[in-house]
């Protein structure tokens, strides 16, 4: 029987993973949160639509997974399995609490909103300085667990995805360079959509192509941030992938030498408010 997302239902069993609820659905994959009901322990099921589980698929993701098993990171999420149940490829990962989109319907504190970013680039870093680059930067992407840890999801699947299904450059739309949009993706491509998440977390607004400064929510975001910490945002934000940060790594070393007074100003203004 052919397997269909249809035949998916939360409370039914597929292999030793129990559905519990339904986390998101788009066009490619449905996400299940589940409990391994050998190990007793709760997993994140995604789950691609069988349309799309071609040989080509599958072949580009294994040489994504190959490409990103290197990446092992506190901050980036790992892939526990990838295999067929039930006539339906199925990804194992841990499950969070939350996406960074969830956590973004409510105003973030500063600190809070600075540590996300330090994560983030550290873990984008990480990546970049093995070679590999994201390509889907987005909060959806990153997955909240206690404590406001985070972990950066999907550095295999979407890309392979995109490259199957799409056969053009990868990435989403509104959250990705201009560079990237005409399928020539790098290491500054990550850079630019790591520069639009720090603007969305602290001013309130998303800017949006053609991206010319000031953006909306310029106001806000000079009321709570440091000028050395705007500078940087802008800079990762430069139309002109050559006048950005050259990775994460070098963004990320520019980002921590501002925390002290990038606090300090945060809580002054805080404080006066």
């Amino acid at each position: 029987m052919t397997a269909s997302r249809s035949s998916l239902r939360v409370g039914s069993r597929l292999g030793k993973y129990r559905l519990e609820r339904r986390i998101g659905s788009g066009g490619f994959a449905t996400v299940y949160a589940a409990t391994d009901t050998l190990l007793g322990i709760k997993v994140a099921l995604k789950i691609p639509l069988p349309a799309y589980v071609s040989p080509e698929l599958l072949d580009e993701f294994r040489r994504e997974v190959r490409l990103t098993m290197r990446l092992d990171h506190p901050n980036i999420l790992p892939i526990r399995d990838a295999t067929f149940i039930d006539g339906f490829f199925v990804i194992v990962t841990p499950l969070a609490q939350k996406t960074l989109d969830d956590r973004l319907k409510k105003r973030i504190a500063f600190e809070s909103a600075f540590n996300i970013i330090d994560q983030l680039l550290d873990a984008v870093s990480h990546a970049h300085d093995r070679g590999v680059i994201h390509c889907d930067i987005k909060p959806e992407n990153i997955l909240m667990f206690n404590g406001n840890h985070i972990r950066l999801a999907d550095f295999g699947i979407a890309k392979a995805a995109q490259a199957t299904i799409s056969g053009s450059g990868t990435g989403t739309v509104g959250y990705m360079a201009p560079e990237q949009a005409m399928g020539k993706p790098s290491a500054k491509s990550d850079v630019f959509s790591i520069g639009l998440i720090a603007y969305r977390m602290l001013s309130g607004k998303w800017p949006e192509y053609p991206f010319r400064w000031p953006f909306p929510g310029a106001a806000q975001l000079r009321q709570r941030a440091h000028p050395d910490l705007i500078a940087i945002i802008r800079k990762s934000l430069s139309i002109d992938p050559q006048q950005r940060f050259r990775d994460a790594t070098q963004m990320h070393q520019h980002w921590k030498k501002t925390r002290l007074k990038a606090i300090r100003y945060a809580r002054r203004h805080r404080a006066e408010s």
